[in-house]
């Protein structure tokens, strides 16, 4: 690993100063100078000159509803003309918000590996939402069975509120957020008892499209490998892939059903397994791409071809895809879309307190390895 340092060198000019030390001297006939100080321009500024109260210039300069647009126009470019900029550090203490969203997910590996893309990848479009609503960041790795991040984040004002994306004890954390009435918002599939904000895929419709695409190629033994049994984005993947081999004609093979984590080393690992359980296997349904290439390289190591031996299709199209060999047929279900969404109707939760749900569409994606 390298490590650089940064140097930073002030560069200090140095004039002849008069008795009086606070003009320069003249220059090639240049008039001097006095050197002032420029002075920040204040809310109280801006109400002097526009005629108005400090607290309706506050108002204007936060676009409150109650304030006419002839008047906010005024104070508006009264502003940008004297570069006023907001105090942000008091009007957070003033609103009693941070301004700032915690994204709460499972430990990360000591070192970056390629089971932390769909994280990074999400995280582009969480960022990017929050961005539009000038909304920072706070990252939250948390032990699965620890019970006391929520309430030391919020008591000390440290998040607004939780973008939740673990996987291990994620039921347990919702309904402790839910009794907290924790402002939070989840990845994945709502459960119709508890009253909490929800993005998904549409995971029944994702394994629906898969199963089929493998099905029309002409494939007749077509395992599942899903992620976690208990998840509930994993049972409706498994529903879209039953309906679909039944729609063939097929079906559908306990033998031919096995689960893991999501990680490549899982999809390895349980694709080894789907081939002691069924070596005439002929295509494979993985519930992640991380999976899918792990798979893949299971596949290659005993002497399987891909597609012509056995077929993969994965799931989440994630950027590497298109890299692996041979690039991976997947399903795609807007991972930048769907990050936007999370902090867009989080923040709207905030605001509003009104509960949303969304899925988002999926679509399959060709490449060789299907």
């Amino acid at each position: 690993m390298l490590y650089y340092s940064t140097v930073y060198i002030q560069i200090i000019y140095l004039f002849p100063l008069d008795k009086s030390c606070n003009r320069l001297h003249n220059f090639d006939g240049m008039k001097p100078e006095v050197m002032e100080k420029k002075k920040s321009c204040t809310i109280a500024d801006i109400a002097k000159e526009a005629g108005v109260s400090k607290s309706t210039v506050s108002r204007a300069l936060n676009n409150n509803p109650l304030i006419g647009d002839e008047t906010r126009q005024k104070i508006n470019a009264i502003a940008k003309r004297r570069h006023f900029q907001i105090n942000m550090p008091a009007r957070r203490l003033t609103l009693k918000q941070s301004n700032t969203v915690a994204f709460v997910t499972h430990s990360m590996h000591k070192e970056f590996s390629v089971c932390d893309l769909f994280t990074m990848e999400i995280l582009g479009g969480i960022t990017a939402g929050l961005k539009e609503q000038g909304y920072d960041l706070l990252m939250l790795f948390v032990d699965p069975c620890d019970v006391e991040w929520p309430a030391e984040h919020l008591a000390t004002g440290r998040a607004d509120g939780f973008i939740l994306m673990t996987s291990t004890r994620k039921s347990a954390h919702i309904k402790m957020l839910v009794e907290m009435d924790a402002p939070f918002i989840a990845w994945g599939a709502p459960n119709p008892k508890i009253a909490y904000c929800t993005v998904i895929g549409d995971d029944a419709t994702g394994g629906k499209l898969a199963a089929r695409h493998l099905a029309g190629l002409g494939r007749k033994r077509i395992a599942f490998l899903g992620g976690p049994a208990e998840e509930k984005e994993v049972e409706l993947r498994f529903e879209g892939y039953a309906a679909a081999l039944k729609e063939a004609g097929l079906t559908p093979d306990p033998a031919l059903v096995v689960h893991g984590d999501y990680s490549d080393e899982s999809g390895s690992e349980e694709m080894r397994l789907l081939l002691e359980r069924a070596p005439d296997l002929d295509a494979v349904f993985v519930n992640s791409d991380l999976m899918a290439i792990g798979a893949m390289q299971t596949l290659r190591e005993i002497g399987k071809r891909v597609p012509e031996d056995v077929a993969v299709v994965g799931y989440d199209n994630l950027s590497i895809d298109e890299k692996v060999t041979p690039p991976l047929t997947t399903v795609s279900q807007n991972i930048p879309l769907a990050g936007k969404l999370l902090a867009r109707n989080l923040l709207q939760f905030i605001q509003t307190r009104a509960v949303t749900h969304v899925t988002v569409p999926v679509e399959l994606v060709i490449r060789q390895s299907a």
